[in-house]
């Protein structure tokens, strides 16, 4: 869903790289600021579920090496009106350091995401990655991006943003490294949230609690592994229910739960909340898995990381708190701060990895308006 329609010229343009289903263009193209001109996605069902909610923005499906000045302007976009450009491109094939950075063809995506910041010089750029980036190459690599970025005469700055400090019902950790060009001071946003029992010793009161699971999915049916519901199993209970079923379509979408077998069955239900395998009798624990497969989420706190895995309970913590099952797709779209309305595309594994790889709506909305600062627009 795209709230203004062909490019506005009063509005600051935007390319998102590397957008998935959109999760980073979200907070900007939910503004009166900003508007996104372009976006940029490899893999078919994600670049199709991005269409499905931003029509008005200009899909460049496919290799990014492709996308440059003489594609944008084919479709009918002026390089130099791009002021922004956000993007997380995958770091995890990375394996040198220094010079070599760009010399590495397991470094390519972010040689093209370096490439379009050469060619086209936004004011600003977000660059948003993993948590890991900090440590990768004994901490060498993060380092090394800051500088290759300097190299181009932006001032650079990064910082890891939780994002339940933000109004997101998860604890989702990403590095969020933001260049801008001389003469434009850019300040990273201030947390709108915060851990319940340290506000008052380390947080403003201003802040309000983090943001619960029992807050983002409550009013869902606690379906049973198999099942599905096209029906909400009350009125929302809070502002962000409120928020996330406004203009959502009279049917529940995307609320059906993957089976499971008799076995893993057996295993859940003796999961306490909150619990793992350690927590049950030895006979009945799974004979491989790590410390956080096969766990239990909490109702009164917020999820942890979603991941693409969010349906399969021997993945990272995925299994309701209530329900003997792994998360639905609609419950990790909650979790994620994608409202109702919000559409995805393909298998349920594809459209799970559409929701686990994406950057909470929330935490994307505080980065637009703090960029919205540091141009000087109120």
């Amino acid at each position: 869903m795209s709230y203004h329609g062909p490019m506005d010229t009063t509005r600051i343009s935007v390319l998102d790289l590397f957008s998935g289903v959109g999760g980073l263009s979200y907070g900007f193209e939910h503004s009166d600021v900003f508007q996104v001109a372009a976006a940029n996605e490899i893999l078919r069902p994600m670049a199709e579920a991005y269409r499905l909610n931003h029509p008005n923005v200009v899909m460049f499906e496919g290799d990014i090496h492709d996308l440059d000045r003489s594609a944008l302007k084919s479709r009918g976009i002026e390089p130099k009106k791009i002021e922004v450009i956000v993007g997380g491109p995958p770091c995890q094939a990375y394996s040198t350091v220094g010079k070599r950075l760009l010399d590495d063809p397991r470094g390519a995506l972010f040689q093209e995401y370096y490439r379009l910041l050469r060619d086209l010089r936004p004011k600003i750029f977000i660059f948003e990655n993993v948590k890991g980036l900090v440590s990768m190459n004994q901490g060498e690599l993060l380092p090394t991006i800051v500088k290759l970025f300097e190299t181009l005469d932006y001032k650079v700055q990064f910082r890891v943003l939780n994002a339940a400090d933000y109004g997101a019902p998860q604890i989702r950790e990403r590095v969020i490294i933001v260049g801008t060009l001389p003469g434009i001071n850019f300040q990273f946003p201030d947390p709108s949230h915060g851990a319940p029992l340290s506000i008052a010793n380390q947080f403003p009161n201003s802040l309000v609690p983090w943001l619960t699971l029992r807050d983002a999915i409550s009013d869902l049916p606690p379906i049973g592994a198999g099942e599905s519901s096209l029906d909400y199993s009350s009125e929302p209970a809070n502002a962000f229910q409120r928020e996330m079923r406004l203009n959502a379509p009279k049917i529940l979408l995307d609320h059906n739960a993957a089976s499971h077998n008799k076995q893993l069955l057996d295993l859940i239900r003796r999961i306490p909340e909150g619990g793992s395998p350690r927590d049950i009798p030895e006979q009945y624990r799974p004979k491989s898995g790590f410390a956080n497969t096969y766990c239990r989420l909490w109702w009164d706190r917020p999820s942890t990381t979603v991941t693409r895995n969010l349906g399969t309970p021997s993945s990272s913590r995925c299994i309701h708190p209530k329900a003997d099952r792994g998360l639905t797709t609609r419950e990790g779209a909650r979790i994620q701060c994608f409202p109702d309305s919000y559409q995805f595309f393909g298998s349920r594994s594809e459209r799970n990895l559409q929701i686990g790889n994406a950057v909470p709506t929330r935490l994307s909305t505080a980065l637009s308006r703090a960029l919205a600062s540091a141009l000087s627009i109120e």
